[in-house]
């Protein structure tokens, strides 16, 4: 795995997986690897009543009851769409429900204005059509076609950025459960094989760009997934990331607790102030996620390991809140100028501590930027 830029999660849980199969004695739907409990054990992490001699972390935080209803909508014959805000972890979740139910959750298609059917269907190895005709030998099957073909988890990235006529297509997979080959004279039907499904995400904020009909609508069961504002939650998440990001490194460095809190509190009033505004031009274009937040923290624990002193400070973590932020010039600056000095400011007065420093870095990066 340490050759690997990112294994995906059944490289990565390969011996926790193996380890929850070989103590899972619940019923399993159709092929699948692990039982509903377990695939919820799995990625919620285990708790002393679940009577286990060892502790398995937890993977992805948000609320129990939706990974429950994902679990239940997989064991049924229907699709699964998670949708939600950028960074919400919908990727994630899709990821780590494929790798414990299949064992696979590398059957992806990224939906794009590119996509076209032949990228949820099939398509032709061109030089093998030429020397042997079109057979099942020359054709070139897509991730959901394997998916089929496996009884597996097939995983369709950004939905509703991919056009109508690739949603058409999908809609009679979802509903037929197999596809047709008509170049082919003879075994010219895939079809799928029990434990198959798909679990598609989609951008709550592309809602316009290509919408979902109604048709493709009732094939799946939506789960709507959350920005996470809980404080202590947010806190578990934007931890986890970082642990795994300074292991994934091997850097040595220490993230303050109360430089942690700065975040926290920096990305809520940040919120607090967009969910306030009159108009788009008043909001930051960043959706101000869990995963912004650990890319803000990402950027200085780095900028901090390779030019700093090896020690994260307020002024590099302002800098970066500043830099991964401020996507639009002006407006996005002159939001984060006006929070800085309408809210941390003050702050930094009454409360002292790490606020006075992160005001200046805000305040110098701003400059640099402007």
């Amino acid at each position: 795995m340490s050759d690997l830029l990112r294994a995906p999660a059944e490289i990565k849980y390969a011996e926790e997986l193996e380890w929850l199969e070989s103590r899972d004695d619940g019923p399993k739907p159709f092929s699948w690897r692990l039982s509903p409990k377990m695939v919820r054990l799995f990625i919620l992490g285990s708790e002393r009543s679940d009577g286990l001699d060892r502790e398995i972390p937890q993977k992805w935080y948000g609320d129990r009851s939706l990974v429950e209803r994902a679990i239940v909508t997989l064991a049924s014959d229907r699709g699964l769409l998670l949708i939600g805000d950028p960074g919400t972890g919908k990727s994630w979740l899709a990821e780590l429900l494929a790798a414990a139910i299949c064992r696979d959750s590398t059957l992806v298609v990224q939906g794009t204005a590119g996509t076209t059917e032949d990228h949820i269907k099939y398509s032709w190895n061109v030089s093998m059509v030429i020397a042997k005709g079109q057979s099942r030998e020359s054709m070139i099957p897509s991730p959901i076609m394997t998916a089929m073909e496996s009884g597996a988890i097939g995983r369709f990235e950004e939905l509703t950025r991919s056009t109508s006529d690739v949603q058409d297509a999908l809609i009679s997979i979802l509903s037929e459960k197999y596809i047709s080959v008509p170049e082919m004279d003879s075994d010219n039907i895939v079809f799928a094989k029990p434990g198959f499904s798909v679990i598609a995400t989609a951008n709550s904020r592309d809602r316009g760009v290509n919408d979902l009909s109604s048709a493709l609508k009732r094939r799946f069961n939506f789960v709507r997934i959350p920005v996470v504002t809980n404080k202590r939650s947010e806190a578990e998440i934007v931890r986890f990331r970082t642990e795994e990001l300074l292991r994934r490194h091997e850097i040595e460095l220490d993230v303050p607790p109360t430089l942690l809190d700065v975040l926290l509190q920096s990305f809520a009033d940040l919120r607090a102030a967009s969910a306030a505004a009159g108009s788009d031009d008043e909001k930051l274009e960043s959706a101000l996620s869990s995963a912004e937040q650990i890319g803000v923290l990402e950027d200085a624990i780095l900028h901090s390991n390779f030019f700093g002193e090896r020690e994260l400070t307020a002024r590099t973590l302002a800098a970066s809140l500043v830099g991964s932020l401020a996507r639009r010039e002006p407006e996005d600056l002159a939001i984060l100028n006006k929070y800085l000095h309408g809210v941390v400011e003050p702050r930094s007065k009454e409360q002292g501590g790490s606020w006075p420093e992160f005001l200046e870095g805000g305040r110098d990066a701003i400059a640099t930027l402007s």
